[in-house]
């Protein structure tokens, strides 16, 4: 007898929520969740592995993150993932080998400047400062006199307040590197969330600060990058580097380091979502309407990787992504099965283009429904429980309506709240999320479906830096250092069925699983064979 349900199988993704025995700093063992506490007491729970290298990491020291969590779990295979491409292609040389960098190099030789736009941190989800310092001492070899740094501040994927680290590792560099005929100096900067890397295309007023303060110098002047972060620690009590505002360096009055013609370009962070709208404001022709960019340098621009294949953001990039094919989406488009895709704008490209391999276009027009909830445009610990109950009364009457047998669906609370550092308010999106839960799982079994529920890496459990001893850290003011990165913590995986079709498999409690395992467990519930390349599924037919 074969698997076969009346309702949807449906993929539930509680973004940004680990499992950690530590009860300190742990805001999803500190929430009121009945709900996921009763289905993490009654069905099979497994225990994934969501980070390094069973996510196509460098090692199991790096943190995984919503990209390469998607990336996996859509796949069903595990693939070298954007630090690890640029890792590679630095040690091998073959990134200053490939024709873009030449051209680059070119262009800064004849008269221009070599512009580095990015994440400052070694966070390894966006950036790493490795790769940047690397292309620094590169550009110098082969002649680059004149080099101009635009670093956007972390706080979110390492520590809340680090970034001086990271600013004085590459000033210690520039400094190395200088000499009389020798100028490479940061330029411009401030935080992840206020400049630059908005994503999805929800805040294009991040990217149009981004772009008058690295391209067009306009911004508040200071010395030196160290200068600019003290004086806004000092002007506004309590904020953390991801949250800075935009700054600009100045000699005599003037900045420093303005993005001219002839100038060579380059966004140095290989994640893409953050990464496409700065892209898209340097290449787009006098159609682009999305802000005034006043003038428009003509340059010669590159990105770290091709954000997006189907798209093809940047036109020029230095490494080549990986090439993910046979995902689970395609496989089911192939056999005419329905799917739908939805969240809020926050997470709608993870489980769409990242789900389906770094592809922005359905398989299936006929087949394939993508619904995003817009998000708000407020800061996430002030509503925490964000766009959790619209995406949840969407998702019931398409559950009822049964069109789909599959529905993917991501709840982002756990890591976009969890991100801001504040424990109360991660706290409360938590708890949205398992409101939301209540109200899904009903209805789930009115129609005769069964629900896997996930996470794609941790992070709400972790919401306090802990000493090796498991002892709070704490600044020198005595305020508890907040952990506003993802974790290295597994994440659950549980089998809610209350059909009949619970007794016509098992799962297979062993150790050893990961996000990649979870498509041919998909595949198989719906009946459909998984393909050769996945990893093993995690249920056994009986």
């Amino acid at each position: 007898m074969s698997i076969s349900y009346q309702g949807p199988v449906v993929l539930i993704i509680m973004d940004g929520i680990g499992l950690s025995e530590t009860e300190v700093g742990n805001a999803f063992r500190l929430a009121n969740k009945p709900t996921i506490d009763r289905i993490f007491d009654k069905y099979p729970l497994l225990r994934l592995k969501a980070h390094g290298t069973a996510v196509g990491l460098p090692s199991d020291a790096d943190m995984g993150n919503s990209e390469v969590g998607h990336n996996a779990i859509g796949a069903g295979q595990v693939y070298s993932q954007g630090a690890k491409l640029v890792t590679e292609s630095l040690a091998s040389k073959a990134m200053f080998e490939s024709e873009v960098w030449k051209d680059l190099v070119d262009g800064a030789r004849n008269g221009g400047t070599m512009h580095f736009i990015g994440l400052l941190s070694d966070g390894n989800v966006h950036s790493h400062i490795d790769h940047l310092l690397l292309m620094l001492e590169q550009a110098k070899k082969e002649g680059v006199r004149k080099a101009r740094i635009h670093p956007l501040l972390d706080g979110r994927d390492v520590g809340e307040t680090s970034a001086l680290l990271y600013v004085d590792q590459l000033e210690k560099k520039l400094s190395e590197l200088n000499d009389s005929i020798t100028d490479f100096c940061i330029a411009s900067g401030g935080g992840r969330m206020k400049v630059t890397m908005d994503r999805y295309f929800a805040n294009w007023s991040m990217v149009e600060l981004g772009w008058k303060t690295h391209v067009l110098g306009q911004g508040r002047l200071f010395p030196g990058a160290t200068e600019a972060i003290e004086t806004y620690r000092e002007e506004i009590p309590g904020v953390i580097d991801q949250d800075l505002p935009a700054f600009v360096i100045g000699r005599d009055g003037k900045p420093v380091g303005t993005i001219e013609d002839g100038d060579s370009v380059i966004l140095f962070n290989f994640r893409g979502d953050r990464a496409q709208e700065l892209t898209v404001a340097f290449e787009s022709d006098d159609s682009f309407d999305a802000f005034d960019r006043v003038r428009v340098p003509n340059v010669r621009y590159a990105g770290m990787l091709e954000y997006d294949g189907d798209l093809h953001i940047p036109k020029k990039f230095l490494v080549s992504p990986p090439l993910i094919r046979n995902t689970l989406g395609e496989l089911l488009a192939d056999k005419g099965i329905g799917q739908l895709a939805i969240s809020e704008t926050q997470k709608f490209g993870h489980v769409t283009y990242f789900f389906n391999g770094n592809r922005s276009s359905k398989f299936s027009d006929e087949n394939e429904e993508y619904i995003e909830i817009l998000s708000d445009i407020v800061p996430f610990e002030e509503r925490p429980w964000m766009k959790s109950a619209e995406i949840t009364d969407v998702l019931v009457q398409k559950i009822f309506e049964n069109r789909y047998p599959f529905i993917r669906v991501n709840f982002p609370n756990g890591d976009m709240v969890g991100h801001t550092g504040i424990m109360e308010s991660t706290i409360i999106g938590v708890e949205s999320v398992d409101i939301a839960l209540k109200r899904i799982l009903p209805a789930i079994d009115r129609v005769g479906g069964m629900a896997i529920i996930t996470a794609d890496h941790g992070n709400a459990e972790e919401m306090f830096e802990l000493s090796k001893d498991g002892q709070i850290k704490t600044d020198k003011t005595g305020r508890i250092k907040a952990k506003t990165s993802h974790s290295l913590n597994p994440v659950p995986c549980v089998f809610y069925d209350n059909t009949k079709n619970k007794s016509l498999y098992e799962v297979r409690e062993e150790e050893g699983f990961g996000l990649s395992n979870i498509a041919a467990t998909l595949s198989t519930l719906l009946g459909v064979e998984p393909l050769e390349c996945w990893n093993e599924s995690m249920i056994r037919k009986l």
